[in-house]
């Protein structure tokens, strides 16, 4: 009883740190003098930041990467979930 306790206890401080790891464009968007990004500027790094986070997932169930349609569909949906 004591292992499974411990074990869960384990797996759930993985879980959190792991959350808390995950760093999001909004969070990234700091310039280089360190305040952070308005305006254009903003919408630019947010457009890119996410878009880079969403083409190495753009993988076809081949494991082959998508294109054409398919890739604008999928990066499409990433982009606006992400």
């Amino acid at each position: 009883m004591m292992k499974r306790i411990f074990l869960a206890a384990i797996v759930a401080a993985f879980a959190a740190g792991s959350a808390f790891a995950q760093e999001t464009c909004e969070s990234k968007a700091i310039g280089k003098d360190g305040k952070p990004l308005a305006g254009a500027a903003k919408t630019s790094f947010l457009k890119k930041c996410k878009a880079d986070a969403c083409a190495p997932k753009a993988v076809g169930s081949d494991g082959k990467p998508l294109a054409g349609a398919a890739k604008n569909s999928f990066m499409k949906k990433c982009e606006t979930s992400a």
